[in-house]
C-alpha cells in the first residue's frame, strides 16, 4: 500500500486527482498540505492546513510514496509578482526538495505547454524556472506535465479564461498534427495519466499535452 501527497487538492486539477486516488486501492494515505480544507473527510485521507509559503517547516509530515503537485495561481487571483513566483514557483521547487531529502523517489508536477525563461509572458518564463529547478535536484522519478489550456468548471470566475475556453470549443477539431498538442485538455486526463506515471516505469520526464491524452486514452481511463 502506497502513501501519496497532493499539493493543490483544492484546485480544479488536484480535486479530480484526489477522487481518483481515494479510490485506487494501491493507496491507504492520501495526505494533503493546503491553505484551506477540501470540506470533506474520509478515512484515507490526513489533511495538514498550513502556510504553502512556509511547507520547508513540515519536513517531518511530509512522507510518502508518490508526491503530486498541481499547485498553481493566476494573474487574477495573484496581481502581485512576487508572491506570484512563491506560488509558482517557490511551492514546487520547495515541495521537490523535501522529496529529495525525505527518499520520496517520485515527484510528478503539472506546469504548462508554453513554459519557457525566454518568453514576453511572466506566467510561462516562471514554470520553466520552476521546471529547470525541480530537474536540477535529481529525483529519480521526476515527471513534469505541460498541458495546454485546462477546461472543467472552476469555482472562481475567470473571464478571460472562460472566453478562450469557448474558443478552444470551436478551434480543437482543426489542430491537427504538429499543432495537435494546443488542443485543450480536461482535468480528468490529467490526473489519470498522473496516476498511470507514478505507478510504473514510465521514463519520459517532461509530457506534452497530446501525450498526456495518449496515456490516459491507451490506458482506458
Amino acid at each position: 500500500m502506497k502513501t501519496a501527497i497532493i499539493l493543490g487538492a483544492t484546485g480544479v486539477t488536484g480535486g479530480v486527482l484526489l477522487q481518483k486516488l481515494l479510490t485506487d486501492s494501491r493507496y491507504d494515505i492520501i495526505k494533503i498540505f493546503s491553505r484551506n480544507s477540501v470540506g470533506f473527510s474520509h478515512p484515507k485521507i490526513q489533511e495538514y492546513l498550513i502556510d504553502m509559503l512556509q511547507l520547508e517547516n513540515y519536513k517531518a509530515n511530509f512522507m510518502g510514496d508518490h508526491v503530486f503537485c498541481c499547485i498553481g495561481t493566476t494573474n487574477t487571483k495573484t496581481p502581485d509578482k512576487d508572491l506570484y513566483r512563491k506560488i509558482d514557483y517557490g511551492i514546487p521547487v520547495t515541495a521537490a526538495k523535501l522529496c529529495k531529502e525525505n527518499n520520496i523517489s517520485t515527484f510528478i508536477v503539472i506546469s504548462a505547454l508554453g513554459a519557457n525563461t525566454k518568453s514576453t509572458i511572466f506566467y510561462n518564463r516562471i514554470k520553466e524556472e520552476m521546471e529547470e529547478s525541480v530537474l536540477a535536484l535529481g529525483i529519480l522519478k521526476t515527471h513534469i506535465m505541460q498541458p495546454s489550456l485546462i477546461g472543467g468548471k472552476r469555482e472562481e470566475k475567470r473571464a478571460g479564461e472562460y472566453f478562450f475556453k469557448q474558443v478552444m470549443k470551436i478551434i480543437n477539431p482543426i489542430l491537427i498534427g504538429s499543432l495537435k498538442k494546443y488542443r485543450s485538455i480536461f482535468p480528468e486526463t490529467i490526473a489519470a495519466a498522473m496516476i498511470y506515471i507514478a505507478n510504473t516505469d514510465f521514463e519520459k520526464t517532461q509530457i506534452l499535452s497530446d501525450e498526456i491524452k495518449e496515456i490516459a486514452k491507451e490506458n482506458n481511463f
